[in-house]
Parts: structure tokens; C-alpha cells; sequence
């Protein structure tokens, strides 16, 4: 084809002319018209379809002021704590950058939380949407690995303790977990080629992963649509100019629309950094303002709040739990067959995978700590079966029997009562709510397949719900 440049007129403004000049060379304006400009995306959006473009925003101050970090901070178990301080008290608004990247950490979490939360109100992750969810975990599980070498950086107290505990839990994998939690320290224990490992993954190959994935995602959002608080399809009902009927374009529309999310969000964030940065503790833990001792163990180790869910089930997962779980994967085994249309091989799959984990269960086989570490990860990846656990015919809430409404309203409160306990001392009335917690947790998933079928459920209305506000 034939290189050819679009003829201005001879007064055209030099904008206009600079912007043409790259378009014959690059497709900027049609990358901002697929992207957004001329991106029609359905017209009943509500407060809860900010939270995407809030991510975008915090990945972006995350990126800066982590730049701005890696120019002063010194990747060396001798320095890494002396260089942090040097950043807080020498360097020229050092401590706001440091304070923008700590809470930016928690900000993120927060937001995608919301996000995925969003996602399990309307169904954003059913057909034809489930790459996007896909891709979206992804991001998620990305996320977690960021956060957690970047915890170490700061060298401090819980930083130090924290990476040691979490990398220990490898060691409880059968055969390799020696191995491999060598392999991930570089060392016998947490030391100066710990944290430069860490350092280069946090700093270099995790971002690159991140950003290839938020890539991903967006062009995966973009090419089969927006969901809505509807659950309607809005590309099956195309107008004479053949857009949907019920979408607008998402500029100016929802340009204003984030526009004014991101104003709210940076005056909360803003507040946050300026007067509260460490949150009482939950953003910055006030161990890791005192250098790392070896030689000294915090009386309590907890991860940061984000990941304390996850590390609830593994405190809460004892021998005596064990029954617990293995009565469940016995009841679980028998619904399937009973009650479930899946191939018979499927089901023989199931109930041998079963057998397998009631045999290790026992008092002869795997010891409780490595069955922690199994239902630590599987309560983090079971979020990625989340578009084929889903059967309901409705995919939003809206239009769900109102005891889904609850089921949700339950599986949110032990999620965040789970968070809040990972970060308390253990205590025995704190080991058995975490363990009910856990119970639920894993059977909102895994119960998925029947519950979300059951009941009586709205009529879906064939076009989106909307009032001009």
C-alpha cells in the first residue's frame, strides 16, 4: 500500500498539521478513537464503573513515584533501611514520594477489590466477557507478587520477619519445598541476595508483566463490550448508525464521569497521605520503622492487610480443621454425582482427587501446614473459575432471587472479618471464627454451580433500565 498523506489547507493550525504528520505514520487517532473516543459503551453506568479507570490512574502514580524511590533507594541488606530514612528526611519532598507509593500500595488494593466486587454484582465476568476476567485475575495474582517484594524493600522489622515467614511456607510443599524455598531466598535465610532478587522483580519484571496484562485486558474490554448493571447485551440492539441504542460515547460521557471519580479519589488520597499516611498501622506497620534484627523476632508477624484474608485460612487451617475439611470434600464428592450433569469422567475425576486429599489429610499423611499452604493458594485462584462457577441465568444481581443478595451480602462480611483477624494476634475464639469464615468462603465458591440457579428470578428487560440524572 501506498504511503499517503492527508492535504491540509494552507492556514491549517500547526496542531492540526504536527497531529496529521504522525497519524500518516502512526494511527494515534484511531488508537484514541478505538480505545475511547469513539468507544460507545452502555449509557446506564453508575458510580461503580469508576474503579477501572481509578486502577489506571493509581498503576500510573505507582509507576512515578516508584521511579523517583529507585533513584535514592540502595539495594543492599547493609543500606536498603539507611537509604529509605535518607529518602524521608534528606531527599527534597522524599517523604511525600514515599508516602504517595506506601498508600498508593493500599489504594490500589482497595480499588481493585471494588472492582471485583462490581464485577460480582452484575456478572461482568459471564459470556462473552470470561478472557476479560481472565486476564483481569491475572492482573490481581500480578498484583500480590508486586506487593509482597516490595514489602521487603524497606527492610524493616515486619518487612524482614514478613518475607520470612511467607517464604517458609514453601518449604511445607512435600519433596521440593527446601528446594524451592532456597531457590526463592537465594540463601538460607532472608538476606542481602533476597532483597536484590526481590528488588529486581518488584523494580523490572513484574511491571513489564503488569503492564503487558493491563494491555491485554483493555483491548478484551474493547472488543466484546462493557457489561452494565443490567446484565444486557447492549450490541444486540444496533441503531440505523450501527451503534447500540442504548450506549454513548464514552467521550466527553464518561470522560466527565472519571473525571469527577478521580477528583473524589485524590482528595481522599491526598487526605490520607498528608495526615494519616501509616493508617493507624494498617498501611505502614509501625515494626517496619525499625531496622531489621535477625536476631530479634516481632512478638506478632502478619502481613499487610491486603493479603490477611488469605493468610486467616492459613492460620486457620489446624489438624483438627482437617476433619472439617475433609468432611466437606466428602459432601462436596457426593453433591457432585448426585447433583451435578458433568461427563462421568469428570466426576471420577473429582472424587479421586478427593480420595487423594482425605488420604493426605490423615493423621498418617501430610502435616497441617502444607494443607494451610494448599487452601491459602486455592482461596486465591478459585477466583479465576469464577465466569464457569457462575450458572445463573441472570447475570446481575438486580434481577437475582433477593437471598443472592444476602449470599453476597454474607460472603462480604466473612471476607472482611477473615482480613481483620489475619491481623490480630492468634487467639483460640479467633482460630474458630476463622475457620467458620473459611467454611463459608470456599462454599460460596464451590456451591456456586447450584445456588446461583435456585430461586425465582425477574424478568430481564430487553433494553437497559436508565433515568437521566
Amino acid at each position: 500500500m501506498a504511503f499517503v498523506e492527508k492535504k491540509l489547507p494552507a492556514d491549517a493550525p500547526v496542531a492540526a498539521k504536527a497531529l496529521n504528520w504522525v497519524d500518516s505514520r502512526f494511527p494515534l487517532t484511531k488508537l484514541w478513537n478505538d480505545q475511547w473516543g469513539n468507544y460507545y459503551a452502555p449509557k446506564n453506568f453508575n458510580f461503580w464503573y469508576i474503579f477501572g479507570s481509578l486502577a489506571m490512574l493509581v498503576l500510573v502514580i505507582q509507576i512515578v513515584t516508584g521511579i523517583f524511590l529507585v533513584m535514592h533507594y540502595k539495594p543492599d541488606a547493609n543500606l536498603a533501611f539507611a537509604s529509605v530514612e535518607y529518602i524521608m528526611r534528606d531527599v527534597p519532598w522524599g517523604w511525600l514520594v514515599r508516602y504517595m507509593h506506601s498508600t498508593g500500595a493500599s489504594a490500589f488494593f482497595i480499588i481493585v477489590y471494588l472492582h471485583m466486587t462490581r464485577a460480582l454484582l452484575y456478572g461482568s465476568y459471564r459470556k462473552p466477557r470470561e478472557l476479560i476476567w481472565v486476564f483481569g485475575f491475572a492482573i490481581f495474582l500480578c498484583l500480590m507478587g508486586e506487593a509482597f517484594m516490595g514489602y521487603l524493600l524497606p527492610w524493616g522489622q515486619m518487612s524482614y520477619w514478613g518475607a520470612q515467614v511467607i517464604v517458609n511456607l514453601f518449604g511445607a510443599i512435600p519433596f521440593i519445598g527446601p528446594d524451592l524455598s532456597l531457590w526463592i531466598r537465594g540463601d538460607y535465610v532472608v538476606s542481602d541476595a533476597t532483597l536484590n532478587r526481590f528488588f529486581a522483580f518488584h523494580v523490572i519484571a513484574i511491571p513489564l508483566i503488569l503492564l503487558g496484562l493491563v494491555a491485554a485486558h483493555l483491548i478484551a474490554l474493547h472488543e466484546v463490550g462493557s457489561n452494565n448493571p443490567d446484565g444486557i447485551e447492549v450490541k444486540e440492539n444496533l441503531g440505523p448508525d450501527g451503534h447500540p441504542v442504548d450506549s454513548i460515547p464514552s467521550h466527553p460521557y464518561y470522560s466527565v464521569h472519571d473525571i469527577f471519580g478521580v477528583t473524589v479519589f485524590l482528595v481522599i488520597f491526598s487526605a490520607v497521605v498528608f495526615f494519616a499516611p501509616e493508617m493507624g498501622g494498617y498501611f505502614l506497620e509501625y515494626n517496619n520503622f525499625i531496622p531489621a534484627d535477625s536476631l530479634k523476632t516481632p512478638p506478632h508477624i502478619a502481613p499487610t492487610w491486603y493479603f490477611t484474608p488469605f493468610y486467616s485460612i492459613l492460620r486457620a487451617t489446624t489438624s483438627e480443621f482437617l476433619y472439617v475439611v475433609m468432611a466437606g470434600i466428602v459432601a462436596y464428592v457426593s453433591l457432585v454425582y448426585l447433583k451435578s450433569k458433568l461427563p462421568g469422567i469428570v466426576k471420577a475425576g473429582i472424587a479421586v482427587l478427593g480420595l487423594l486429599m482425605i488420604i493426605g489429610m490423615m493423621p498418617f499423611g501430610l502435616e497441617a501446614k502444607f494443607w494451610g499452604v494448599v487452601l491459602f493458594g486455592s482461596s486465591v485462584v478459585i477466583l479465576g473459575a469464577l465466569p464457569w462457577l457462575d450458572q445463573s441465568p441472570a447475570k446481575s444481581i438486580r434481577y437475582r432471587p433477593d437471598w443472592h443478595k444476602y449470599l453476597l451480602i454474607v460472603f462480604g462480611i466473612s471476607f472482611i472479618t477473615l482480613g481483620y483477624l489475619g491481623i490480630q494476634p492468634p487467639s483460640p475464639l479467633f482460630e474458630r471464627i476463622s475457620q467458620v469464615c473459611t467454611v463459608i468462603y470456599f462454599s460460596f465458591f464451590l456451591l456456586m454451580p447450584w445456588w446461583s440457579t435456585m430461586g425465582t428470578f425477574k424478568p430481564v428487560p430487553k433494553r437497559v433500565t436508565f433515568s437521566a440524572h
